[in-house]
């Protein structure tokens, strides 16, 4: 376990890392300490002194594996999102399976990178992650579009009653389609021709209208109501 006693920059971004595989936990602290915006605030290798911690403490991104010691790596997502709800929340794991892909988003993660052997492109990640975006490893984000394709066809004949259900306005649908493609909150406004902080402004009232505390789970939330089949803006493309 190690925390950072310096004061943290209002510039940097402050990263907390739960990891409990000693050389892994080292290579994260590593990057993010290289990584130029970035601060390395705690590193721990259990679950339950990363939640106390984050009972005073405020990070601006976790980095969380699923499998600790002590609990699951859900929980601390789930502590994390309840107690900072502005955190970005990002999975480095090595379960892939599609009940903990989609129990993390549930939960408050807003991206899932795999443990697969191939070179991790950490800093690459958090900057996704503080611009909005939500990094996923290709085998992730192919198990999550497929899970919404199923509930799109479910819910098809549904989205009218699920938005006024939901109480969400069609700007604030077509903007929650925006961020569930991957597209930045930057991004979002100029393709709708609105500001940045319009945007904020939109997704602050779909967090407080689906009763959800991050991007993660007001997109999963969504899919489950079958609001996403509306928006017909094409999707992003790499």
């Amino acid at each position: 376990m190690s925390i950072s006693r310096t004061k943290p920059s209002e510039l940097r971004s402050r990263v907390l890392i739960v990891e409990d595989d000693e050389r892994t936990r080292a290579g994260l602290a590593a990057a993010v300490t290289h990584a130029d915006g970035f601060e390395l605030v705690g590193s721990f290798e259990r679950a339950l002194p990363a939640m106390a911690w984050l009972e005073t403490n405020q990070a601006d991104i976790l980095l969380t594996d699923l499998g600790l010691p002590d609990a699951s790596g859900i929980d601390v997502i789930r502590f994390c999102a309840l107690h900072w709800p502005a955190c970005d929340i990002l999975v480095i794991t090595m379960f892939g399976d599609e009940k903990n892909v989609l129990t993390s988003i549930e939960a408050g993660a807003i991206g899932y990178l795999l443990k697969d052997g191939e070179t991790l492109d950490l800093e690459r990640a958090l900057l996704d992650l503080r611009s909005g975006g939500s990094p996923m490893s290709p085998l992730i984000a192919r198990k999550v579009l497929a899970r919404a394709a199923q509930r799109e066809v479910v819910t098809e004949a549904l989205p009218n009653v699920a938005l006024a259900e939901a109480n969400l306005t069609k700007r604030e649908v077509e903007t929650l389609n925006l961020i569930a493609r991957g597209y930045t909150y930057e991004e979002a406004g100029a393709l709708l021709a609105i500001s940045l902080s319009t945007v904020q402004t939109y997704i602050r009232s779909i967090y407080g209208k689906l009763a959800v505390n991050s991007r993660g789970e007001a997109v999963f939330e969504a899919h489950k109501l079958g609001l996403l089949n509306l928006d017909p803006i094409a999707k992003k493309r790499d």
